[in-house]
């Protein structure tokens, strides 16, 4: 176990005396403890949690985890209110398997989407301790004196979770026909697929409010043509925040990229006998395209899960669309010709739990990958901030406390744990999950390295490149360009989707703060078309802000809109080509990557790199050897990257990059992604046979 050090804090004497190791994590401590007790260990925690953080933080690790013998609270703290602690204690009787009765489950309804997540995860384990019979004749009494209508919906979603007929068909259609609130008529008509004369009892199609619901009511089929003759497993990867084809506008991002490349590699992979992406498509996106699937490339579909908003849904939003996720995958998965065998999710929120409902109901193994986030800067975030008083930290806290419990429920499920490799391996991962200590004879979940797809040249390649760079200098009054007249300037660019996390406004604020902008010009590319997103948004105002007090280094500064992958990878060999005389560098200044992707390809292009020292950048860019590891936990730390860039002899920048693209070249390709994951499928399958 990974220890570290505090000289603030005092170690716990354990068994005979011995001094148990310190680590400073109030987060650390209370798993240990907890998951140490419930295993019958000695459960010594690792720290007095008491000296490492205040407020609410302890407040709901003490709920949560349960007491430990000492008082975690302070003295004229407020306590938490009746939901907290209700989340709280469900949570923890979930971890330890408790087989609460389903009334005891039903008696919490009205407390939110976290409360609701919790009791669905504890659902069939109460319907399977009490009976089938019990639980459909609680919730029919329960779906027929309902006073409003969210808990009927929810009701009627753990009654298609766990296959139970509390109404007959006419019952649940006159619901829908009766309700105005299209929650609980979506909810009425999934449930209507369950009984045999239900799917007769939908309405016309031509009474449908939208195309959301007109496929609800009439499901499309899933028009994939397998190959019956090519062995291997069938699988499924999801990617429902953002949207695959657009990285850099929203939440899509380096995740895209590395999905659709991903996919492609291994639907021709040998073990692999085709591969499917699950994204989320809303209204906007079937208006536009009515296609359920469409085959991106030999073996590799995208099926598209229709979603009722606008469009995929956001981090804080998906938890609303859980039920509707898991009975759209479950089905439309289900329909196709060839059974699927895995089902990967990679994402700690609600709509992974609902993608590993789908695949317990198609019968599909379930992989997950795990990674240290957010429970590595759960303390630093958090642990200081006053109780109760801001209301957008205090929602922010129990977000990523409730995306910890998620986590745990997806290690729980799966039939296999992979991780992110990190520097030290995955000692860091095992630290967060001691549950995975165990993996692999002691050393932890396998970790599986990730890559990039190769580049593949346009018959016109020279010409494409010519002009992405003839578009980027055509004039510095253009926020999307630079003023040609700079071109000889060293270059530093960045690109990503334009979100607090990847904290370009730092960037800009250290290039003006360090006088750079009078020695360098600054690009950024990110960021859908107006009217963006609210993240979107907030991140160009604050770009503007900052630029207001230096007009000089306008023309300086280009703001690009996100590009196609391939154009953003045909840029940075454009910018790295020596022929074009132009000194480039990459800049990555997001508080972390899990891994890097945007980082990985500049690499691969020829372009030295810099990036955060917190997340997956370090375990492939060393610094001083092939690039620049930044602090970018605040503004002064990037600016003095920025300064130690600017000081470095051109013979060392070279170097940096050629000693970048060659270990991005030699152990960051996609293949050697895929081959490994092909490994790990097959190992799952295994496992799981007589």
């Amino acid at each position: 176990m990974s220890t570290v050090s505090s000289a603030d804090t005092v170690a716990p004497v354990g068994p005979a005396g011995v001094i148990e190791p310190v680590d400073a994590d109030p987060l650390v401590a209370a798993r240990e403890r907890f998951f140490a007790s419930s295993a019958g260990t000695s459960g010594y925690p690792s720290t007095d949690v008491r000296a490492c953080a205040g407020g609410e933080l302890l407040q709901l690790m003490e709920a949560e985890y349960g007491p430990s013998s000492w008082p975690l609270t302070t003295s004229g703290e407020p306590t938490l209110d009746r939901n907290d602690a209700a989340v709280a204690s469900l949570r923890r009787a979930c971890r330890l398997a408790v087989p609460l009765s389903p009334e005891a489950l039903l008696a919490h309804t009205r407390g939110g989407p976290r409360l609701e997540a919790v009791v669905a995860e504890m659902w069939p384990g109460a319907v399977q301790w009490h009976g089938r019979e019990h639980a459909e004749a609680l919730l029919r009494n329960l779906l027929m004196t309902a006073s409003d209508t969210a808990t009927s919906a929810f009701f009627l979603n753990l009654a298609v979770a766990a296959e139970l007929r509390p109404l007959t068909a006419s019952e649940t259609a006159e619901l829908a026909d009766s309700t105005k609130d299209r929650t609980v008529r979506h909810a009425a008509w999934r449930y209507l697929y369950l009984l045999p004369d239900g799917p007769e009892r939908l309405p016309d199609p031509s009474a449908a409010e939208g195309v959301y619901e007109r496929l609800l009511i009439v499901p499309p089929t899933v028009p994939i043509d397998w190959d019956d003759a090519r062995p291997g497993q069938l699988i499924a990867q999801t990617m429902l925040l953002g949207r695959l084809d657009r990285p850099g506008e929203g939440l899509s991002g380096g995740l895209s990229v590395l999905l659709g490349g991903l996919g492609d590699r291994l639907a021709v992979t040998e073990g692999i006998a085709g591969v499917v992406t699950l994204v989320a498509a809303g209204h906007d996106d079937l208006e536009r395209d009515p296609r359920t699937a469409f085959e991106r490339g030999p073996g590799h579909w995208v099926l598209r899960l229709p979603v009722d908003a606008a469009g995929p849904p956001s981090p804080s939003d998906i938890a609303l669309h859980r039920s509707a996720l898991a009975w759209w995958a479950a089905r439309l998965l289900g329909n196709m010709t060839r059974p699927l065998d895995i089902l990967h999710v990679r994402y700690a929120d609600d709509g992974s739990l609902a993608m590993a409902e789908a695949a317990a109901r198609v019968g599909a193994r379930l992989v997950f990958t795990a990674a240290p986030d957010p429970h590595r800067h759960l303390a630093d975030r958090h642990a200081h901030r006053a109780p109760l008083r801001d209301a957008e930290a205090a929602e922010e806290l129990r977000h990523d406390v409730h995306r910890i419990f998620v986590a745990d429920r997806l290690v729980d499920r799966a039939d296999a744990v992979v991780a992110i490799p990190g520097q030290g391996g995955t000692q860091e991962l095992v630290r967060h999950f001691p549950v995975l200590a165990g993996l692999n004879d002691g050393t932890g979940p396998s970790a599986i390295p990730e890559g990039i797809a190769p580049y593949r040249p346009a018959p016109d390649e020279g010409k494409q490149r010519e002009a992405l760079l003839s578009a980027l200098f055509a004039g510095g009054h253009r926020s999307h360009a630079l003023d040609p007249a700079e071109r000889h300037l060293p270059l530093l660019l960045n690109v990503g989707r334009l979100h607090p996390v990847k904290q370009q406004d730092l960037l800009v604020q250290a290039w003006l703060a360090t006088g750079a902008y009078m020695t360098t010009t600054l690009v950024l590319i990110g960021g859908g078309p107006p009217p963006g997103t609210a993240a979107e948004n907030a991140m160009r105002a604050r770009i503007r802000s900052l630029l207001l007090g230096y007009p000089r280094a306008r023309s300086r500064f280009a703001l690009l809109p996100a590009l196609p992958n391939e154009s953003v990878r045909r840029l940075q060999r454009a910018l790295a080509d020596p022929a074009n005389g132009i000194r480039a560098w990459y800049v990555c200044p997001s508080v972390k990557e899990e891994f890097g992707i945007a980082v990985l390809e500049a690499m691969e292009a020829g372009l030295p790199a810099a990036g955060p020292t917190r997340g997956g950048v370090t375990h492939y860019l060393r610094d001083g050897v092939n690039g620049i590891l930044l602090d970018t936990s605040s503004a002064a730390g990037v600016a003095k990257g920025l300064r130690r860039m600017a000081a470095l002899p051109e013979g060392d920048r070279t170097r940096f990059a050629r000693a970048g693209r060659d270990v991005v070249t030699t152990r960051y390709s996609i293949d050697v992604m895929a081959n490994a994951l092909a490994r790990q499928y097959s190992a799952v399958r295994k496992t799981d046979q007589p």
